[in-house]
């Protein structure tokens, strides 16, 4: 199903003929403390182990040696905060210092290996301080994204039962500051679990202090110790890199958007270090010394994988910014951090983009800035129309590359592999199968389709290194949520076809393929055609139902800033493009101009609970909603279209 013949497929019949081998090789650029003689246990099938008889230090490689190895001023992270006018410079020296201190101030907290860190933080560089440090101690860290309600905060709580909780006096947003001591504090009091400790990096501007959490703490006999982080750095004994299995886990990052008890996804250290080195080289094509920004948070998967972990693993500088793509101060923030930090790579979410489409639709601000260091700008997170990748690449002029991946692989599925072997690019696809991963369409019943047919996108097991080996306490849920559909692969959750030249095109997850009068339609490919109108900036396409044809697509678009063109000759239009492009078959009639989607916080239009107020069904807000005022606003239009 494909018809490359190069490096790439070369390198990809290995991964998946010869996995044991191709992985083993790979492995060969970790610093391991005993190296892995085996690459891939299987003997608890369908749950896979990576480099079972490893052992190593996940920070030790990501910060230590780099500095005995004589780059120790080189940048590790460069500090970059919009919201506070603030630039630093931390050298991987300097780095090494903060994280084995705060590491030592973690132990004398008690925290040891296998224990539990919650952290609670937003993007500032004691973000990527705690983690390290957790991952020195060999402890597990779970980062919750800054300024997640505490009820969602509780539950993750109970979930991995943490010794320990890192926070700060607050978190800043363009129009607002949110103060994360109380919601901390309501968060211990819902839990059923107790932390031991709360540390709080003490912020200025904010209404809260340790000091009074201390007291309120004391009043009520809840047993917690707050203290400052400053605090717990006085006089402390630095700690080493602790030994640990590859096999144990390095972190726990909870699924977006769950209802009832959160699925906390898992991830290993040695395979994760694994995955994370090689992507570096054989997809984003940055090596020491050059800088990648990935503009995301470090809540979300991707702020892991390529703000702290992935970056600092190969020895780069990454960029830790605190701000928005718009407002902070306008629509060319991303410009003036790429022209500062000298930024080879920029990673970001098709939405981010979007917004500074729709604000500078002609990126006149861009050319305020030096952007000559940019090679390549990667986007993932959501799907990437053409539109949005045409305007990137002809604002930008490099190559516009989109991955596919998810919160469980923790790396891209599907890539254009940049350091492997650059290929041409399709609009609408993240171009091919990652190394590692072999994957494939399935029918409903399990069966292989031939190249062009829309189907599962699944994975044949077992998944590469750096996947989630399981979930966190519940190997039945694992199984249960992601293996049991399709025997002895993992199911994506996401349709889509591969064409006849090995690209794969993603067209949205399965709940996202309707049905109308018994045609399998995909909204993805209508959400296509809306999209390459020249007044639309975004829009989404949602299925509702309909008594007579079971389904019937509703579409919702947000206009670019100055677009002037009435709201019926609109929709005349975007319904003539999709009989057009997809067929009559669709039935598409119903569009609606709105002024804005509702979304999640890393970017995912919320089509699911969109289709639940249309279809009249009871539907619960998710916690990652970025503003529940625009769903608010939308609830209205959409009772209106069943």
């Amino acid at each position: 199903m494909t018809a490359h013949t190069g490096s790439y497929q070369q390198t990809y019949t290995r991964s998946v003929e010869d996995p044991h081998g191709f992985w083993l090789d790979a492995a060969t650029d970790i610093d391991w403390i005993n190296p892995p003689t085996t690459a891939l246990d299987s003997t608890q099938a369908p749950l896979y182990r990576w480099f079972p008889d490893g052992t190593l230090n996940t920070c030790f490689n990501a910060v230590d040696r780099h500095v005995l190895a004589g780059r120790g001023e080189q940048p590790a992270i460069i500090f970059d905060s919009a919201m506070q006018g603030v630039r630093e410079e931390i050298t991987y020296a300097a780095l090494q210092q903060r994280v084995a201190a705060f590491a030592g101030a973690l132990a004398a907290a008690g925290v040891t290996t296998g224990d539990r860190v919650l952290i609670y933080l937003p993007m500032i560089p004691q973000a990527a301080v705690a983690m390290l440090a957790c991952a020195r101690l060999g402890a597990i860290h779970s980062v919750v994204f800054g300024g997640f309600a505490p009820h969602e905060l509780a539950t993750r709580i109970d979930d991995c039962q943490p010794k320990v909780v890192l926070t700060t006096s607050g978190g800043l947003e363009p129009r607002r500051r949110i103060e994360y001591i109380p919601a901390v504090e309501k968060a211990i009091a819902l839990a059923n679990a107790t932390p031991e400790t709360v540390i709080v990096y003490e912020r200025e501007g904010f209404d809260d202090t340790v000091a009074a959490a201390a007291e309120r703490a004391h009043q009520a006999s809840t047993g917690v110790r707050w203290t400052s982080w400053d605090e717990v750095l006085d006089g402390v004994q630095p700690a080493e890199p602790v030994e640990v299995s590859a096999t144990d886990p390095l972190y726990i990052l909870y699924t977006s958007g769950t209802t009832g008890t959160p699925k906390g996804v898992v991830r290993d250290n040695g395979g994760h270090a694994v995955a994370m080195h090689w992507s570096m080289k054989n997809i984003y094509d940055v090596g020491p010394g050059e800088v990648m920004w990935t503009a995301s948070d470090v809540g979300w998967v991707v702020g892991h994988s390529y703000i702290i972990y992935a970056p600092l693993l190969v020895g780069a500088t990454t960029v830790i910014y605190e701000g928005k793509p718009i407002g902070t101060p306008d629509a060319g923030a991303f410009w003036r951090v790429v022209q500062d930090a000298r930024a080879k790579v920029l990673f970001t979410a098709p939405t981010a983009l979007r917004a500074i489409r729709k604000v500078d639709p002609e990126a006149e601000l861009l050319g305020s800035y030096d952007t000559s260091s940019l090679r390549a700008l990667f986007v993932a997170g959501e799907r990437l129309d053409p539109e949005t990748y045409s305007w990137a690449g002809q604002k930008l002029g490099v190559p516009v590359v989109d991955n596919w991946w998810q919160t469980e692989t923790g790396w891209a599925i599907c890539a254009n592999l940049r350091g492997l072997e650059p290929m041409p690019i399709k609009p609408g696809s993240p171009s091919v199968p990652v190394p590692g991963y072999n994957l494939q369409v399935l029918d409903p019943l399990g069966e292989p389709l031939l190249a062009g047919a829309e189907g599962n996108l699944c994975i044949k097991l077992p998944l590469p290194p750096g996947c989630l080996p399981t979930l966190w306490g519940n190997d039945d849920r694992y199984i249960d949520s992601y293996l049991a559909a399709f025997e002895g692969y993992y199911a994506t959750g996401d349709s889509g076809y591969i064409d006849d030249e090995g690209y794969v095109f993603v067209m949205g997850r399965t709940d996202d393929v309707i049905n109308v009068s018994g045609h399998r339609l995909s909204t993805g490919a209508m959400e296509q055609v809306l999209a390459e109108h020249p007044a639309v900036a975004e829009c989404a396409v949602i299925g509702i139902s309909d008594p007579l044809k079971g389904q019937k697509p509703s579409g919702y678009v947000v206009l670019k800033a100055g677009a002037e063109i009435d709201e019926a000759d609109l929709a005349g239009e975007l319904v003539a493009r999709v009989r057009e492009n997809i067929g009559a078959v669709a039935d598409f009639k119903d569009v609606r101009v709105v002024e804005a989607l509702p979304k999640t916080r890393s970017g995912k239009i919320l089509r699911k609970t969109m289709r639940q107020i249309a279809d009249g069904e009871d539907y619960k807000v998710p916690s990652t909603i970025e503003d529940i005022g625009v769903l608010d606003d939308l609830a209205e239009v959409l009772r209106t279209r069943s």
